[in-house]
């Protein structure tokens, strides 16, 4: 595709980083976004029981807001389909920010419950807009061959945000300006991000509906649900991708009581080490993406994910308590934690070549599993904490984990896909790899 001229330098790097060229100035900013949406992510909790929230209001709190993720994940593959991942993007942008002003305006500054309770809810609605439409974006003009390490460039500025460079940002402007400032920090940053990446990135596919002209919004809605049982492994996708993340949202609820309180550390502590797994979380994520253009994604995906993050999860809560106040090998644990988590990365490479010909309404389904991870790993924690405490969501964790290694296995592309795509890469026919949903 032509490139604009003010963009040459940054998209021939590009080119030569594995990242789709015009598409450049969007990773960049998805990155300051989700560094915006990330800097409440390791202090929320404390904060809020220290306002005497209660723990279980607390973890209530995530879990409705990740019912909203979870709904706006999956919506924003058809949302592209019919509008442009472009115009979803902007909405995404603005439910984030008139939703966060509410939240700290008339919640958390005047301690109200149920306003928190209802602006978060719906601000779950503003980033899984932005993000995953950004995601259907790259999926729609990226050729086949580089989909893997675009994958994984995607997630690296995912989780390069949140919950990593915010967290660091959050520890380090805590001390300096306070909660309160922090707190409306992260919507500059959001705003920033948001509108670098909009009106930076001038991509034409993004811009228009990708799902055939006349085709009804219902066809398209119904088809970003019908494709979980029409093609069976987006759904299995759909469970590995919900574990995947799943155990990283339940820590955010009960790991900072238990490193402050068991362990020994302070929040800032709590914060770096934090910031610490997800760095080890977001270069693995690239690297990940890459390796599995080469070693094939089911492979990192089973050995590297499901198997690696069943070891390592109990590593990260037994390990600690041998060495309490130990700081390097919590962070050890951690970036193990980490990297397992992100092994996971080539989902999303693989889902849209195992179905093709419907590539946004797959990632609908992977995005919907991302979606539900934010409130299953609060909700395992609200119903299971009582039973064993911490450690026994710390194996209800583990044995999700073995599990998915089994469902990895089913994830397999089948001849008639990997024709579909030799073919079409064969005949160059962009018009044919952006046709999502059908």
């Amino acid at each position: 595709m032509k490139q604009t001229d003010n963009l040459s330098e940054s998209t021939s790097l590009a080119d030569r980083l594995g990242i789709p060229a015009p598409l450049f100035w969007g990773f960049v900013g998805l990155l300051f976004f989700m560094i915006g949406d990330g800097v409440e992510a390791g202090y929320l909790a404390p904060y809020l029981e220290g306002q005497g929230i209660s723990s279980r209001d607390t973890a209530l709190l995530f879990t409705i807001y990740g019912v909203t993720v979870s709904l706006s994940s999956w919506a924003s593959g058809p949302l592209s389909d019919l509008w442009g991942p472009k115009r979803v993007m902007w909405i995404g942008l603005a439910i984030w920010g008139v939703f966060e002003i509410l939240f700290l305006t008339f919640g958390v500054a005047v301690n109200s419950y149920p306003v928190m309770l209802a602006a978060y809810t719906m601000r779950g609605f503003g980033y899984p807009l932005f993000t995953y439409g950004f995601l259907v974006w790259i999926a729609a003009a990226t050729p086949p061959r580089q989909l893997g390490s675009a994958a994984g460039w995607f997630w690296f500025a995912f989780s390069g945000g949140l919950p990593t460079l915010g967290s660091l940002f959050a520890s380090f402007s805590i001390p300096l300006i306070g909660e309160m400032a922090t707190f409306w920090s992260s919507l500059g940053l959001v705003m920033f991000g948001g509108l670098l990446a909009l009106l930076m990135t001038r991509e034409p596919i993004g811009s228009r509906r990708l799902a055939p002209v006349g085709t009804k919004p219902a066809t398209i809605f119904f088809s970003s649900i019908s494709i979980l049982w029409r093609e069976p492994k987006t759904f299995v996708a759909m469970i590995v991708r919900t574990i995947n993340t799943s155990s990283e949202y339940a820590f955010l609820v009960i790991m900072p009581a238990f490193f402050t309180k068991v362990i020994g550390f302070s929040l800032s502590q709590w914060l770096q080490l934090l910031s610490i797994i997800f760095l080890s979380n977001i270069l693995v994520n690239l690297v990940s993406g890459i390796t599995a253009d080469r070693l094939g994604h089911r492979t990192v995906v089973a050995l590297f994910g499901c198997v690696g993050a069943a070891i390592t999860v109990p590593l990260f809560y037994y390990v600690p308590q041998m060495f309490p106040g130990n700081f390097p090998i919590a962070a050890a644990m951690g970036a193990l934690y980490g990297a397992t988590i992100a092994a996971f990365v080539p989902l999303s490479g693989l889902v849209p070549q195992i179905c093709p010909k419907e590539k946004a309404a797959a990632l609908s389904a992977l995005g919907l599993g991302a979606g539900a991870s934010t409130w299953v790993g609060p909700a395992i924690v609200t119903w299971f904490e009582s039973w064993h405490g911490i450690e026994g969501i710390i194996w209800i964790f583990c044995g999700l984990y073995v599990a998915s290694a089994a469902l990895t296995l089913v994830l397999t592309v089948s001849p008639e896909a990997r024709r579909y795509i030799d073919e079409a890469a064969a005949r160059g026919d962009v018009a044919e790899e952006v046709t999502l949903g059908h």
